[in-house]
């Protein structure tokens, strides 16, 4: 028995047992319920699709975090979706086909090649909600709004806001004239916010002194007071910077009347999901872990290929994560009743008259091992005259 490995499970892929299983549910239960209560219409993509499908728009970005395999049907390539975004995006653009504003929430298994997520989780259960078909921040309000309530629910009230803009840097990096090799280069030190790095770069990109103090500038312009920094600091740049940090100060606006009591922290050098976000960027943390609990942000152009690049942002979290990271009511029902191995039919009559009230009613098995204790009940059915009664164990 000692050299049994058939119960291991490969590194990164986990499974969840009683009684984590049911609060798990019932915490997807009511964040779909939330979701529905704000009109937001359920999907369920497939787990696997054609891959050119999945590294559509944000997919690009996941071609190293997706399982390959070839379809043994047509011999075309397949991918294990990694991400749900991508898929919704395909639902919006191709199948529904709507004019107005779409609202829809997901949620499913992901897989990864690498380790991501809480504890380096290959699988997370991911629930997200998505706004299409609104270009206005009014969209982007209502998602982050969403997200923070998504939280609250799991029992996470103790967070703050990272919130950022990567059509800031976007238009900076257009502004100035960069190629891909350049905008991608100083996109990198941006990142780690390595000052040396970027002046290095900046100072071999030909361009203009004013272009490349701007484009440095982004490194530092984090903080409570970010925006108006920026909004000194980024005076040269042309209108569309202009409009985009107009947004975000708008949008900075709009969720403090929402929300006074949450923490915003502003950083225009966090510009993550780059290569598919386009607009606002943000998540939420927990204070003394540097990994977010949720993240979203704008990618106006997630549809395209699909044949509609309609203005779209949402967010997404990992439902595994909530859980544990959150204080969820850990009260899930465990209060079992345990029914003797007897076929009268006024037992039959209770235990069903039980179960519809929403009590669980546990049967023994005749000459089964355990009795009520052992099954984990902390009630009985016992026979009193007539009569069926719930009792305590003994």
């Amino acid at each position: 028995m000692k050299d049994n490995k058939h119960w291991l499970l490969p590194e990164g892929i986990s499974e969840v047992l009683p009684p984590q299983a049911w609060m798990l549910e019932r915490l997807r239960r009511n964040l779909l319920d939330l979701y529905r209560s704000w009109g937001y219409q359920l999907v369920f993509p497939p787990f696997i699709e054609y891959l050119d499908s999945l590294m559509t728009g944000a997919g690009s970005d996941l071609d190293l975090q997706t399982f390959k395999v070839t379809d043994q049907i047509t011999g075309r390539t397949l991918g294990i979706r990694a991400d749900i975004t991508p898929q919704v995006a395909r639902i919006d653009a191709h199948q529904l086909r709507r004019d107005q504003p779409t609202r829809l929430s997901y949620l499913g298994t992901v897989l990864t090649s690498t380790g991501s997520g809480l504890a380096g989780s290959r699988s997370p259960l991911q629930i997200g909600a998505e706004l299409y078909g609104y270009a206005g921040i009014e969209a982007d309000l209502e998602v982050i709004c969403l997200m923070l309530e998504s939280l609250h629910l799991a029992g996470m009230d103790d967070l703050f806001l990272d919130l950022g803009h990567v059509g800031i840097f976007r238009g900076l990096a257009r502004q100035a004239g960069l190629d891909q090799g350049q905008e991608l280069a100083l996109f990198d030190a941006l990142q780690r916010k390595a000052v040396p790095e970027i002046q290095s770069l900046v100072s071999g990109f030909g361009i203009s002194i004013a272009e490349g103090e701007m484009l440095t500038a982004l490194a530092w312009l984090s903080g409570d007071g970010a925006i108006t920094q920026a909004q000194q600091a980024l005076a040269a740049a042309g209108q569309e910077v202009q409009r985009e940090l107009e947004q975000l100060s708008r949008l900075a606006d709009l969720l403090a009347a929402r929300h006074p009591e949450l923490p915003v922290h502003f950083d225009l050098a966090e510009l993550r999901g780059y290569h598919y976000h386009t607009g606002m960027v943000f998540a939420a943390y927990l204070p003394g872990r540097g990994q977010e609990v949720a993240r979203g942000g704008r990618y106006d152009d997630i549809g395209a290929l699909f044949g509609r690049a309609r203005p779209a942002c949402g967010f997404s979290a990992d439902l595994n994560q909530l859980l544990q990271l959150g204080s969820y009511p850990q009260g899930v029902g465990d209060d079992r009743i345990f029914a003797p191995a007897d076929d009268d039919p006024g037992l039959e009559r209770r235990i069903q008259e039980l179960r519809c009230q929403g009590r669980q009613v546990m049967k023994q098995l005749p000459g089964q091992v355990g009795g009520a204790r052992a099954m984990g009940c902390v009630r009985v059915l016992e026979r009193r005259a007539d009569d069926w009664v719930v009792a305590e164990v003994d």
